[in-house]
């Protein structure tokens, strides 16, 4: 088996310790990212002087036979899982492609700067697929408003009535999220420089400016360099931190949306109709329709959290420079990309057929104490002090909540009793969902984009 290391070893590897130590049945997913910067490692190399323009060739073409392999996926089919990691195993295939050249490949290379520049490459791919995956799903929302458009719902703080609000203005809410969430993983992206050359973590021999290139060889839109802190960039861990801190608040912002619609979706709601083709049934009982895929968004993020706390106590105490606890950031990170993608991708089919009982909610509208802002609202624009008019239909709740009786049935005296301003025509203008709505005039008519 192919070992990047061993000469100063007298001892075979303890089975338990190659079984402990062993990363390759996760860190395969690097597998398409270790040759691709293996192809800009023999170009720095050329560069250098330290690869013939042959041995540059051979070790090119067996490393594009590898990554073709890995792109038809016949390199997975065959993979050996005895070897110590992806690295050491695609070390073993080139050495079978070109023996000789294959001997200077890992020259001024050493794992902990190969393995960074790995993540950080799978880093940029899976957040710009995460960020095309934002977009479609936000779409999704926006059409699903602008097919609701005039349609107002009970909004609500501690989950009681509160006033009305608009559905174009809830789902502009969560439009707000995600764009700060597609801004977030932005400002990830943007904190990824690709850089070779750290070595272990004192930089190599190679002169910096070799390491110098555009971003060819299907790399990423960024160009490889020199790093400034060698040190830095082997032991760094700060790009996968954001990455998942980042993911995790898209997983709060969905579960939070998942939350709404399985309440939504209740009987004593019942606000919304979920297609019966993203809803499962009970082995007892046979009337049941569950959210389950909102109830496991609302699950998941729980374990968003615990990979992005996973990471941080991992690295909290560890010593400059790189040390094997690092191996431990790869699998929460695959996680939780594999999460949000694929609660981004079943969820902008579900919200394709969600369907708005309007009936339903126009009898929530009908609650007259969705409208008690309104009311003072009403008196405060007619030089009634806040704090009165606060009160005064704070009595007018309670004597209609008491003596059971609706505000739009009470006689002229009754509303009088309470100010003279409050009349039967008056307050009939006022307990209306798009007057309500549309009486806020601090707030912009939404249009989703």
């Amino acid at each position: 088996m192919t070992k990047l290391w061993g000469g100063r070893f007298s001892k075979r590897t303890h089975p338990l310790v190659e079984e402990f130590t062993k990363s390759i049945h996760f860190d395969q997913k690097l597998a398409e990212y270790d040759v691709l910067g293996s192809l800009a490692h023999i170009i720095i190399l050329k560069k250098a002087g330290l690869l013939t323009l042959k041995e540059h060739e051979q070790l090119a073409k067996a490393l594009k036979e590898i990554y073709n392999g890995i792109q038809d996926g016949s390199f997975f089919k065959n993979l050996n899982y005895s070897f110590e990691d992806i690295h050491s195993y695609i070390q073993h295939l080139v050495e079978k492609k070109a023996p000789k050249a294959a001997l200077k490949l890992h020259t001024c290379r050493s794992r902990n700067d190969q393995v960074v520049f790995d993540i950080k490459v799978y880093c940029i791919n899976n957040i710009s697929l995460t960020q095309q995956l934002l977009k479609t799903f936000i779409e999704i929302l926006r059409k699903l408003a602008e097919k609701n458009m005039g349609t107002y719902l009970p909004g609500y703080t501690h989950l009681q009535h509160a006033i009305p609000i608009a559905l174009i203005e809830y789902f502009y809410t969560y439009h707000t999220m995600l764009a700060r969430d597609f801004k977030r993983l932005n400002n990830a992206y943007d904190n990824i420089n690709l850089t070779m050359g750290a070595g272990a973590l004192a930089g190599t021999f190679i002169q910096s400016q070799k390491y110098n290139q555009a971003a060819k060889i299907e790399l990423t839109g960024k160009g490889i360099q020199a790093s400034d802190s060698s040190i830095d960039a082997v032991s760094d861990r700060d790009f996968v931190i954001e990455t998942l801190s980042a993911l995790a608040i898209i997983g709060m912002h969905l579960s939070r949306l998942a939350e709404d619609m399985i309440l939504w979706s209740t009987k004593e709601f019942d606000f919304i109709d979920i297609d019966e083709a993203f809803c499962t049934g009970s082995s007892l009982m046979p009337q049941k329709k569950n959210p389950d895929v909102f109830e496991l968004v609302r699950g998941y993020s729980g374990r968003l959290y615990g990979n992005l706390v996973n990471v941080l106590v991992m690295m909290k105490g560890l010593p400059l420079s790189y040390n094997r606890d690092m191996q431990l950031d790869k699998e929460p990170l695959f996680d939780s990309f594999k999460i949000v993608q694929d609660e981004l991708k079943v969820l902008t089919e579900l919200f394709k057929n969600v369907k708005f009982k309007k009936e339903n909610i126009e009898k929530q509208l009908n609650d007259e104490t969705l409208y008690a802002t309104d009311m003072v609202d009403y008196l405060v624009q007619n030089k009634v002090a806040f704090k009165e008019a606060h009160t005064i239909i704070g009595k007018l709740i309670r004597y209609k909540l008491q003596n059971k009786k609706d505000i739009l049935k009470m006689s002229t005296d009754e509303l009088n009793s309470f100010h003279p301003l409050l009349t039967p025509t008056i307050v009939k203008k006022i307990i209306d969902p798009e007057y309500s709505v549309k009486s806020k005039k601090s707030v912009k008519r939404r249009v989703l984009k």
